[in-house]
């Protein structure tokens, strides 16, 4: 069992998360995190989705229901009732009187396969039932709002008062569980996938003080000055739909809630917002803010033993070098990322610029350190990969961080982000603590662990049968060579014909990525100016600071 650690050892301080403006960290002037929280990991859309609505559903008069996202369908089902359609679910709150809110991203247009539609129609469904939608296109020019929290605060009763942060979009394709069938309501990705592609992502339930910290993160957005688009086509048009910028003010912030008796989560709220351009800033951060970026380079510094990855983007040579330098100075420091089989776009105007960042972000690890450094992808028991959408980090059963923010250069400088890093301060040999069971609980998942009627309630095991089940993947160097093992047993089985019972787990090594000059050449510019632009501004990239 590691030593219980010290959150000011990990976490940044007020000054080195580098935005004086914020008003973040007022509540506790002290620190820039809170402690006396619980968080719980929902792996899943399909956690996730169902305990959002248990909440939603539970609100009432006065009650507060906020929430941000990249990409929202008013009629994705949180499960399988008809009547969980996301505008059903909101628009019930609405009328038992909650305060029901969104800042959602207009989105670029929809030829580029964005969701623009769908965000302006359930802006007007909401608002002709009483809420307030904002759709918000306060970023650069190729930049996107990629926040994905909701926020339910109790007007009577604080103590029932909850935060979601993470990865998963409130839309089609991410309702899947841990068999990964995929959503019933299912989007078009890669044809590998697929046409119901199954999904693999993790949410970040809060309770507890640092739920103020998050419903100030959606304050400062919506209370900001800066008009939320500055095309005035967009504005003639929201004009016309009822979808303005008149929006409400909102009401007095209450005080934080209690700390959760039992709970000792530290957590701390990092985020990226990107430096907008000239005559054009955010009062909050007019200068953008890289706290993302800056936490995990940080905590990453600290890592002895393992670092563990899932994520969906893992691209670019400044993002390894946060890796590199860590194999380099330990030894005995051992790297597992988790990351989609395939890009999730086809041809290859699309594909090359994805695998050129790959290439960029793996490379120099693999030659590094080959026998310290695995990069796997999923699949389900059909063979079909599963895409990897999560966006989790564990640092040495110590740090644990689930977000919105991939491991690239656009979410740690150009769009808005918000991550959630925890550190467990109530840590002993009987419990498995935040981040060791965050590890263990996605470990026994890909590595078939469980039978199949178990997997659906992996969230609810307890920590000691957790243990027992994950005995020989407790310490990291284990951990590296049970999924090393697993991960050659099924490719044994697929390149031999898939002949007779198909090995446990479901990991595929990830091959080496590879892309000829000339078509590495042709992706440099859709690299560096679309899928993984640079949100600083020019002093700062000059300087490869963040």
């Amino acid at each position: 069992m590691p030593p219980m650690p010290d959150p000011r050892d990990w976490f940044l301080s007020r000054d080195e998360r580098g935005n004086p403006a914020t008003r973040l960290d007022e509540a506790h002037p002290d620190a820039a995190f809170t402690t006396g929280n619980l968080a719980r990991p929902l792996v899943h859309g399909a956690t996730y989705f169902a305990e959002l609505r248990r909440c939603v559903e539970a609100t009432g008069e006065g009650d507060l229901v906020w929430f941000t996202d990249w990409q929202s369908n008013p009629d994705q089902r949180l499960d399988d009732d008809p009547a969980s359609e996301l505008v059903e679910v909101l628009g019930r709150a609405l009328e038992r009187g909650a305060d029901v809110r969104a800042l959602v991203w207009r989105s670029q247009s929809g030829l580029f396969g964005y969701a623009h539609d769908e965000h302006r129609d359930l802006g007007a469904l909401l608002q002709e039932r009483g809420g307030d939608v904002q759709l918000d296109m306060r970023v650069t020019r190729v930049g996107a709002h990629h926040q994905k929290f909701c926020v339910v605060r109790h007007r009577d009763d604080p103590t029932r008062d909850i935060a979601f942060v993470g990865g998963i979009d409130l839309c089609h394709g991410r309702r899947d569980d841990a068999l990964h069938h995929g959503d019933p309501q299912s989007i078009h990705v890669a044809d590998e996938y697929g046409e119901r592609p199954p999904w693999h992502d993790v949410q970040l339930a809060v309770q507890g003080p640092v739920v103020h910290d998050v419903e100030t993160v959606f304050r400062e957005r919506w209370e900001d000055s800066t008009p939320t688009s500055r095309n005035p086509v967009r504005r003639w048009r929201d004009a016309r739909a009822d979808l303005d910028e008149a929006q409400r003010p909102l009401p007095p912030q209450a005080p934080p809630p209690p700390e959760v008796p039992g709970a000792d989560h530290a957590v701390q709220l990092l985020r990226t917002y990107p430096v907008l351009g000239a005559g054009w800033a955010f009062d909050f951060a007019p200068r953008g803010e890289r706290s993302v970026a800056r936490g995990y380079t940080k905590a990453v510094r600290h890592a002895r033993e393992l670092v563990y990855v899932e994520d969906q983007f893992l691209w670019g040579h400044e993002m390894s070098s946060v890796l590199v330098d860590a194999l380099q100075e330990n030894p005995g420091l051992h790297l597992v990322a988790v990351l989609p089989q395939y890009p999730d776009q086809d041809g290859w105007f699309a594909r090359d610029p994805q695998v050129l960042g790959r290439l960029r972000g793996v490379q120099r690890l693999l030659l590094e350190a080959p026998d310290r450094v695995a990069f796997y992808g999923l699949e389900n028991h059909a063979g079909t990969p599963v895409y990897v959408h999560a966006k989790v980090c564990v640092l040495d059963d110590s740090w644990a961080s689930i977000g919105s923010d991939n491991f690239c250069r656009r979410s740690w400088t150009n769009d808005s982000e918000l991550s959630a890093a925890v550190i467990d301060r109530g840590t002993d040999g009987d419990r498995a603590g935040f981040a060791r069971r965050l590890r263990l609980t996605l470990a026994a998942e890909h590595l078939d662990r469980l039978d199949p009627d178990e997997l659906t309630c992996l969230d609810d095991m307890d920590d000691a049968g957790l243990l027992e089940v994950m005995a020989d993947c407790v310490d990291p160097a284990e951990m590296f060579a049970r999924f090393a093992a697993s991960a050659d047993a099924l490719e044994a089985w697929h390149d031999g014909g898939r002949v007779g019972e198909r090995p446990p787990g479901r990991l595929r090594r990830l091959p080496e990525p590879r892309l000829p000059l000339a078509r590495q050449l042709l992706a440099v510019p859709g690299y560096q100016l679309l899928h993984d632009p640079d949100g600083r501004s020019l002093s700062m990239r000059r300087r490869k600071r963040f």
